[in-house]
């Protein structure tokens, strides 16, 4: 019997789709390369399979805290803040604390260069003007303030808007939501470094406001001050986060922290 031979492009076809299922062995996938050149300051090679990996970190869903956060507040009680050396106070329900004239609060962990995110809403019932609507404040290592205030259609001076580097940066737009409803801070702070006494880099945050970029790793001119210009004085490298009670009831709510 004559065999017959398949025209060239069944051939190919088979060929191809062969390949296509064919699953390739681990030494066919290159993990790096040792022929590159190094990255300038580095013992790396461009790609270099050496280079330890980062640390793996799982997300969280709609807006929970990723797996390697430090859970500041969880909606349940206030074990991770202080104030003045004895437990935190604030009012706790429904999964917020509320600021209830008891005086400001710090966390019990401290921190220096930290991802912190936080959620908060001022007073639904617009009562006062100016610095005195729904006022509060982040304090990085108790002295550098990322200011809190409701700054829908409310005119105030600049620096002292929310999501201000108080007394010192506006933020670039204003990005506030309406009284009442709950917002957002996203705040990646770095702390000054010193050489000696003396200062070598200064405090610098990025804030992002409801998802927008406000500062963009802004420095701080100093410790905040009120109706002064703010100053620089040594102290230790990490230290508490505090939220303020400024007697307006403000509420907070997922608050947590990453260390960097």
């Amino acid at each position: 019997m004559k065999l017959l031979t398949p025209p060239a492009a069944l051939v190919l076809g088979a060929v191809t789709a062969l390949a296509a299922t064919r699953v390739l062995a681990p030494q066919d996938h290159p993990v790096g390369y040792k022929d590159t050149p190094l990255l300038p300051g580095t013992p790396w090679h461009v790609h270099d399979p050496d280079r330890p990996l980062p640390a793996v970190v799982t997300p969280g869903l709609n807006g929970a805290p990723p797996s390697d956060a430090i859970v500041l507040f969880d909606g349940k009680d206030l074990a991770h803040w202080k104030a003045g050396g004895k437990p935190a106070a604030w009012k706790v329900e429904s999964g917020y604390m509320e600021v209830d004239g008891s005086g400001s609060v710090e966390s019990a962990e401290a921190f220096g260069d930290v991802q912190l995110h936080l959620e908060f809403a001022t007073p639904a019932k617009v009562e006062g003007e100016s610095q005195g609507r729904g006022n509060s404040g982040v304090f990085f290592m108790g002295r550098y303030e990322v200011q809190v205030l409701d700054s829908f259609e409310n005119r105030t001076y600049a620096d002292g808007q929310a999501a201000a580097l108080y007394g010192q940066t506006p933020p670039l737009v204003n990005a506030c939501r309406k009284p009442g409803e709950w917002q957002t801070y996203d705040i990646v702070f770095r702390a000054p470094r010193w050489e000696g006494e003396k200062l070598a880099t200064p405090a610098r945050a990025t804030v992002l406001h409801n998802g927008v970029l406000v500062q963009d790793a802004q420095a701080f001119l100093g410790a905040t001050a009120h109706r002064a210009v703010a100053q620089y004085a040594k102290h230790a490298a990490e230290l508490p986060i505090g939220l303020q009670d400024h007697g307006n009831p403000m509420r907070f709510r997922n608050v947590w922290a990453r260390r960097l």
